[in-house]
């Protein structure tokens, strides 16, 4: 599902008009009556509500008058509020409003503090809030009026329905510009915006709903400019295909883990486990010898391989055996270790594999001042699966400035090294070398734990290995990641689940996600 920014929805809203012919009023017309039915699968009977919409002069104004509109023909008790002069509502917005007075809701200005000051009395008594005074056209932070107006509405503890977007928010960047309403629910129209989906400003918006105002689908996709997507459920369950019944393990890929260490036996283990869940064919941990027995011991399913060692960590002559090791697709680095031999081990394996490769943690770490040896080539992908720290380390600047700026930063490493970047996180993002960015919406804080990226490396490389389409193979199992841990923490909560809970749930999502259910055993 496509992102927008202001300039591109200002531009699919002239093109729906001007080259399809739907009128502008009859946009207007659709959003007011889509809010509508999102308060109304929220709040439930409106009319056991007292309704306030607050509406600004211009089109986000004028799709609370059409709210009001609805609400007043539907016997709810609204009330409107035009903050600033109701001379100066103009167009489309002005139509509506007097509309309104035609049907004899009169509508109350307050253009100055005073005013505010004597309604906001009537204001605090309703039990709902339309928040229809800004949309996606404000680029400044709200000063004077709005500032207190924001201030009394969000201190009043009344819920608030935003349209679009919580006025004080711009639809350009996920970064709060001011002071804003924090809405319980933001009806936003035709299109999500980055401050809706992105920390932090996302925590202002509420629930989401996304309402369709008549904008065809083509225009969104279609509109120029930076391209960024939010993952959806649909879109991943049309990448999970039913098996073919006559087929094999080797038809879902085989896997190549490179993985572990003393004392980090337990990453090869998860990132198997997230490869063999996720439905390799296939999986084989390629490890220290020292560390093998414990790594096979872990799990019966996965093969293992034993990597030579010198006084440095891994052997890096051991690079020319393991590359004969039968793989569709390598993941190197999770619970790996750093030592000079281990880097030089890394290194050569890179510079030589001809599969794609997953790299994740140590793999990553190995490259730390020398990133453009990472770098995607003609007929392999290279997938790399930062988390915020070794990001920093990878571009050469802090943590703070790399969550400050996560999809600009993610988006520039992907078509700087034509490589795709799996920034993880709240809000994991995947960059892809053409500059598209997907944002992922599943997960949650309990998966702030230790091995739930190996997990994540594991499943990457088995949607590779069956996908074989990097792009795709990242986007499923990114979202499939997320979902496993939201399922693992309604069954273990936030503080306790582990790693482990969440390669456990990976069955139980992709179950959801193609809408089947285990069947409870019979007694």
């Amino acid at each position: 599902m496509r992102v927008l920014n202001a300039a591109q929805m200002r531009e699919a809203d002239r093109r729906t008009i001007e080259d399809i012919g739907i009128a502008s009023l009859v946009l207007m017309e659709n959003a007011g009556r889509q809010v509508v039915a999102a308060m109304e699968a929220v709040h439930g009977d409106l009319q056991e509500h007292q309704v306030a919409v607050l509406c600004g002069r211009g089109n986000n104004g004028g799709d609370g008058f059409v709210v009001a509109r609805t609400l007043l023909q539907r016997g709810v008790d609204v009330s409107v509020f035009v903050i600033g002069s109701i001379a100066d509502v103009r167009g489309d917005a002005r139509i509506n409003l007097e509309i309104l007075g035609r049907l004899g809701l009169s509508t109350v200005e307050v253009a100055d503090s005073q005013a505010w000051e004597l309604h906001f009395s009537e204001i605090a008594d309703s039990t709902l809030i339309v928040d229809a005074m800004f949309g996606t056209g404000l680029n400044a932070p709200l000063t004077g009026l709005l500032e207190t107006v924001v201030a009394d509405v969000n201190g009043s503890g009344i819920p608030v329905v935003a349209i679009d977007l919580p006025s004080g928010l711009s639809a350009d960047t996920h970064e709060p510009i001011g002071d804003s309403i924090v809405a319980g629910t933001t009806v936003t129209l035709g299109a999500p915006k980055l401050s809706l989906v992105l920390p932090p400003a996302e925590t202002r918006a509420g629930d989401i709903v996304i309402a369709d105002i008549g904008i065809p689908q083509e225009i969104i996709e279609s509109v120029d400019g930076p391209r960024v997507e939010l993952l959806t459920r649909t879109a991943a369950r049309a990448m999970l295909e039913p098996r073919n019944p006559d087929t094999h393990k080797g038809d879902y890929g085989r896997v190549l883990l490179v993985a572990g260490s003393r004392g980090k036996t337990g990453a090869a283990h998860l990132a198997a486990m997230g490869a063999l869940r996720a439905g390799a064919g296939l999986v084989t941990v390629a490890t220290p010898s020292n560390c093998l027995a414990i790594v096979a011991s872990m799990g019966p399913e996965y093969m293992t391989e034993p990597l030579d060692e010198n006084p440095d960590g891994l052997d890096p002559d051991s690079v020319e055996a393991l590359l004969e090791t039968t793989a569709d697709v390598m993941v190197v680095g999770p619970g790996l270790g750093q030592g000079s031999g281990t880097r030089s081990f890394i290194h050569a394996l890179v510079d030589r594999a001809t599969v794609p490769l997953v790299i994740d943690a140590d793999g990553l770490n190995a490259f730390t001042g020398q990133p453009e040896r990472l770098a995607g080539r003609e007929g392999r992908d290279v997938i790399i699966t930062p988390h915020p720290g070794e990001m920093a380390r990878l571009v050469g600047t802090s943590i703070e400035e790399v969550q400050a700026n996560r999809l600009d930063v993610a988006r520039t490493f992907a078509s700087t090294h034509h490589v795709y970047v799996v920034l993880k996180g709240h809000r994991t993002l995947i960059a892809t070398p053409d500059g598209t960015v997907y944002i992922n919406p599943t997960g949650n804080p309990g998966m702030a734990t230790g091995g739930t990226g190996d997990v994540l490396a594991g499943m990457i490389g088995a949607t590779l290995a069956h996908l074989l389409d990097a792009e795709a193979a990242c986007k499923l199992a990114v979202y499939l990641h997320g979902m496993a841990g939201d399922l693992a923490q309604a069954d273990e909560g936030e503080v306790s689940m582990v790693a482990g809970d969440v390669a456990a749930h990976i069955s139980d999502a992709i179950l959801e996600l193609t809408t089947r259910r285990k069947t409870p055993d019979k007694q």
